[in-house]
């Protein structure tokens, strides 16, 4: 099925799975030992249905913008609820095939430690604002990276590179408290000139320094104070670059499909190594073999091919998804 089709199903199941009766609890044992997310409480499923459903609006805002618009301002008019909590996986144990899956695969199974390292895109913006999260991600305030794409370099600088920081305990978040706040503020920022959008960007910020232990201190009345008095897209990129700053170790593909649908973090016209290089912009590989253009897609893997005769036909990596129209 279309991309589009897939949608639209989706949110009719969700609409119809948000008309039963969610006033009572599980209270059985057993189904609550069976809900890994919320021990049972009907009124945390609930939100979360209504914050998927807002990720998905959100999703379609340049490709169906009455249908969004609409739907978005269904849900305020229905005085939804929100998560104001993480939806996800966090009783993990550091012990083989119970620890976090990506820390399982990556680390114990592979048995190696040094196999994620940091790039000079990220980096280089963490260091650039003084942003404490950098030693949580990197275990060091003078962490180095290496530059995007750069993997037939034989730098002596790249094998120290900092190595991002995994633990088995690590919590698997479908829909972070970061991500939720970041999504309320843009809506609120598209539809509801802004009312309440500050806040939420705040608390947004807060939640994402809080899931690696740390707050924002003075950082969210200075380098990231969010611009009141800026234009949309400035709003919206304080907004989309701060929820990308969320996502190292939780959910990271959120991160480049949220790119390929708002522009940001912007692409950089220059490399990394440019004296006129701007940190956190994305470079284009270096050894990119795409003429310059970015993915805008995930692509289906020879394994998938070669099991189920009704994949797709191929498409390219560079060429944009439905949803993918940015003005």
């Amino acid at each position: 099925d279309d991309g589009y089709s897939v949608y639209k199903d989706l949110l009719t199941k969700i609409d119809s799975a948000l008309a039963k009766d969610f006033r009572h609890d599980l209270v059985d044992d057993a189904a609550r030992r069976a809900d890994m997310l919320f021990d049972g409480d009907m009124d945390q499923w609930e939100r979360f249905a209504n914050t998927l459903k807002l990720k998905m609006y959100l999703r379609m805002v340049n490709a169906k913008p009455a249908e969004a618009e609409a739907g978005i301002k269904a849900l305020y008019a229905a005085n939804a609820k929100f998560l104001e909590v993480g939806a996800g996986l966090t009783n993990f144990e550091d012990k083989p095939n119970a620890s976090n899956p990506f820390y399982e695969q990556n680390i114990r199974r592979l048995n190696t430690d040094d196999n994620l390292r940091a790039s000079v895109t990220f980096v280089s913006w963490l260091q650039a604002n003084n942003d404490p999260r950098i030693v949580s991600y990197f275990g060091s305030a003078n962490a180095s990276g290496i530059h995007q794409g750069d993997y037939a370099s034989t730098s002596t600088a790249y094998p120290n590179a900092a190595i991002f920081q995994q633990s088995a305990t690590d919590p698997v978040w479908f829909i972070s408290e970061a991500e939720s706040y970041f999504m309320q503020a843009e809506a609120r920022e598209r539809y509801f000139a802004g009312a309440d959008a500050k806040t939420l960007y705040e608390e947004g910020v807060i939640a994402a320094f809080g899931q690696v232990g740390l707050t924002p201190g003075a950082l969210l009345t200075g380098t990231y104070a969010y611009p009141v008095g800026g234009t949309f897209q400035e709003k919206l990129e304080a907004i989309i670059v701060q929820k990308w700053a969320s996502f190292p170790g939780t959910h990271d593909l959120e991160g480049f499909f949220e790119q390929n649908r708002t522009g940001y973090p912007k692409y950089s016209p220059v490399y990394s190594t440019s004296p006129t290089y701007v940190p956190g912009e994305l470079v284009y590989a270096k050894n990119g073999v795409t003429g310059g253009a970015f993915p805008k897609r995930l692509i289906f893997p020879d394994v998938e091919r070669g099991r189920n005769s009704n994949t797709p036909a191929e498409v390219p990596l560079t060429q944009k998804v439905w949803w993918d129209k940015k003005p």
